[in-house]
């Protein structure tokens, strides 16, 4: 079946419900995620933190973009779902925050070459028809030195268990809507690398993200928030998803646009 992108139109309002399964990307991974883009960009000593200019691509419901506003950063997000975008404006409005939010895809960003310090695609890769045409853009903008933030879902036997069978199809255990990913669409680490390099960016590190409870354990949870036992959200808490060496599902990195052409 084809990913069904219209939902991010459908379930608009529900990005910052942590108990939908658009709001567990801030609770369950958000942490994790944001923590290790921040500690790669305070750790470059040559660089202030500070104002950088920051492209969200596929920003949805401003989770992350907002992350990055509070730095304080100069924020922009593109995401095709205009419903997306008007939540993503009225909860930045709210939290005082000064975010441009702008209709747009990866495969043609709206701005001009060497626009930005940072470009972050997260979860938006495996959702896309092709991602070497989304790299291609992204390294367009990036001005050279600038860094490219990532994460995506491996397409590996654990991906298909987890985030296909469990998470969306079997009615015992699925929380998340129908046809929200493809198998077939996720990208193995060494794909993306190859795509990266063409495109003059080059790959610093690469982190599974993954939780901390073992496997019986995760499953057990699984079938008890489905009973009604245990919401979304005590199931991010248990877990506490960290930075791993385990990529087979998903994962997380950086790459450094070259300055040679």
């Amino acid at each position: 079946m084809p990913v069904d992108n219209e939902l991010y139109n459908r379930l608009h309002n529900t990005w910052w419900d942590e108990n939908t399964a658009l709001g567990i990307l801030r609770s369950w991974i958000g942490p994790v995620r944001f923590g290790y883009f921040q500690s790669i960009l305070t750790a470059d000593e040559s660089q202030t933190i500070r104002e950088k200019t920051v492209l969200d691509v596929g920003c949805g419901g401003g989770l992350l973009a907002e992350e990055f506003a509070r730095l304080p950063c100069h924020v922009t997000g593109i995401d095709p779902a205009e419903e997306s975008l008007e939540t993503a404006r009225r909860h930045a409005q709210l939290s005082g925050l000064i975010i441009n939010y702008e209709v747009g895809v990866g495969e043609h960003i709206p701005f001009d070459d060497a626009s930005f310090d940072v470009v972050v695609c997260c979860d938006v890769l495996e959702h896309v028809n092709s991602v070497e045409p989304v790299i291609q853009e992204i390294a367009r903008v990036l001005k050279p030195g600038g860094y490219f933030f990532y994460d995506t879902i491996n397409r590996s036997a654990l991906s298909w268990l987890v985030m296909i069978k469990m998470a969306q199809d079997w009615k015992a255990t699925s929380f998340m809507p129908p046809n929200l990913h493809d198998w077939h669409k996720f990208i193995k680490p060494k794909e993306l690398q190859l795509v990266i390099r063409k495109y003059q960016l080059e790959n610093q590190d690469v982190k599974g993200m993954s939780p901390q409870t073992n496997p019986l354990h995760t499953i057990s949870m699984f079938l008890r928030q489905k009973r009604g036992t245990l919401t979304l959200s005590d199931m991010g808490q248990r877990m506490r998803f960290k930075a791993s060496r385990d990529l087979s599902t998903s994962y997380m990195g950086y790459a450094i646009k070259t300055s040679h052409s």
